[in-house]
């Protein structure tokens, strides 16, 4: 058997395995060495009851006699296991001194930072990479006392994006922090959507939704805004500016209260969200809008928003968008004052 030459090693992870194990137990029980009778009484082979023994020999749950006997003693594993892991202690302390050190030195230059930030002709601020967005966006969270108002594109949303606005919600709201979203309307097809606003409304944060909205941004207490880079990479626009501050913050109270309260399309019944759907879908064909704008304003695929399209020109039975707009306007279809029942027939919204 090998002998053991340094201290008790410690690996990230190490487990006792089973031989290891019965091996501690049967020596602490006998307290001595005896390979034959203990391969037998084991089921286990001699090979692999010393290479059990060497082991918890190096883990310092095992101490060889020194009188060259061979003979073995257990170890109480608790100091056995104080002597182990003093190794992996000392790293650990020693990286805790190293990133404490590192905080500090940054933290140093945080005033500097800020004090290039007010000295700026435009409060405006470029955050490149999708890993800086989201802290900037945790750090705003962390220190907003008042508000946060947000605009949500899109019908879908991926569960694990929700799971994590979850939790950052759960902790705003529970500082008093009022919270208010604009979904598109196809958000209440959507299950993962409406199993979070359920959970988040519980919690005491508000959800509507609109047919078109504005575009993505988030606005922290009415003096931070977040807006998505207009190159269509993963980055954002931070705006700290009080006059487009507030001018976001208007935009977003005028769609607010035109928008309706969040509930599942069932709900409020897949007819009169479809006739809904319909008419937004007119009004923006009138106004000349290509597929893809609509299907952006909507919140949709592209696939989705032009099968609608020919499903409505096909029930008008126009062949091209200006007969379209001929049948429209001679039907009255988008007058406030037109009743119902003229209105394009709907469909099951997708």
């Amino acid at each position: 058997m090998r002998q053991q030459a340094e201290g008790p090693t410690l690996g990230a992870g190490h487990t006792l395995g089973t031989e290891e194990v019965a091996v501690y137990r049967w020596l602490a029980l006998h307290r001595r060495f005896d390979p034959a009778r203990m391969a037998a009484e084991l089921e286990l082979r001699e090979a692999q009851v010393t290479d059990a023994v060497d082991r918890l020999c190096e883990l310092g749950l095992l101490q060889r006699g020194t009188g060259g006997d061979g003979s073995l003693r257990a170890v109480d594993p608790h100091l056995a296991a104080a002597v182990a892991s003093a190794p992996v202690e000392r790293a650990i302390r020693e990286q805790e001194i190293s990133l404490r050190a590192l905080r500090d030195q940054f933290a140093q230059l945080s005033s500097h930072y800020e004090e290039g930030l007010r000295g700026a002709p435009a409060t405006l601020e470029t955050i490149p990479a999708l890993s800086e967005v989201r802290a900037a966006l945790d750090r705003a969270a962390e220190m907003c006392r008042e508000e946060m108002i947000t605009v949500q594109p899109g019908g879908t949303r991926a569960p694990e994006v929700l799971k994590d606005a979850l939790a950052r919600d759960s902790d705003i709201l529970g500082r008093g922090v009022r919270i208010r979203t604009l979904y598109h309307h196809t958000a209440r097809f959507n299950s993962p959507s409406q199993a979070y606003v359920a959970l988040a409304s519980a919690l005491g944060a508000e959800y509507r939704t609109a047919h078109q909205l504005c575009g993505r941004m988030i606005v922290f207490d009415r003096s931070l805004a977040f807006l998505p880079d207009h190159r269509g990479t993963w980055g954002a626009v931070a705006i700290r500016e009080p006059s487009v501050v507030h001018f976001l913050c208007e935009l977003f109270e005028q769609a607010w209260t035109e928008a309706q309260p969040f509930s599942d399309a069932a709900t409020d019944g897949l007819e009169a969200v479809a006739k809904d759907l319909d008419r937004t879908i007119l009004r923006l064909l009138a106004t000349g809008r290509k597929d893809e704008t609509i299907a952006r304003r909507l919140g949709m695929s592209l696939r989705t928003t032009r099968k609608h399209i020919a499903d409505i020109m096909q029930m008008l039975g126009a062949e091209s968008r200006f007969q379209a707009g001929f049948a429209v306007a001679a039907r009255g279809l988008l007058r406030d004052d037109e009743p119902e029942g003229d209105d394009v027939d709907t469909r099951e919204s997708t």
